[in-house]
């Protein structure tokens, strides 16, 4: 997959962000776990899936609370992997799920784990809200962009005070 890349500068550190002609392939803090290496990629400015997740990315940093409708074109992951993630999308602005109820919603009460394993790697950081995703009894475990990054976004959600 031909991928282009740019970055976007947000209170919470820059974001590379990765689309094909398809749509947009991903979102990463600076220094995220699970990044791809990103070698080879070119920057383009006008990608349309570029500008519109930056556009939305700005929004929501801003306050705004409108739904992500920037296209999304996995360019990773397996068939679970993709399972989750399209859960996490259902997560709306302000609420939390457990890793556990994840794994029930999917029909896999055992495999809360791999669920866990499955949001850390989701590559669309934000977009795909796995920072809405928390440990059992509301703990707050880790996010691949940080904990701190967790925190502030759950912070501008108003899923925490």
């Amino acid at each position: 997959m031909d991928l282009k890349c740019s970055h976007l500068d947000t209170p919470l550190g820059p974001i590379l962000l990765a689309a094909s002609d398809q749509g947009l392939a991903g979102a990463w803090f600076d220094g995220q776990q699970h990044m791809p290496n990103f070698e080879g990629w070119k920057i383009d400015r006008q990608n349309p899936h570029l500008k519109q997740a930056a556009r939305e990315l700005t929004d929501y940093f801003s306050g705004a609370r409108a739904p992500f409708k920037v296209r999304l074109s996995a360019a990773w992951g397996t068939a679970f992997q993709h399972a989750v993630w399209k859960a996490l999308q259902g997560i709306r602005c302000g609420q939390t799920t457990s890793y556990g109820q994840l794994a029930l919603q999917l029909k896999k009460p055992m495999a809360s784990r791999a669920v866990g394993a499955a949001v850390g790697k989701n590559p669309w950081s934000i977009i795909v809200p796995c920072h809405r995703v928390v440990g059992a009894h509301g703990a707050l475990t880790g996010y691949a962009g940080g904990l701190d990054r967790k925190v502030a976004l759950l912070q501008l959600e108003g899923a925490l005070l």
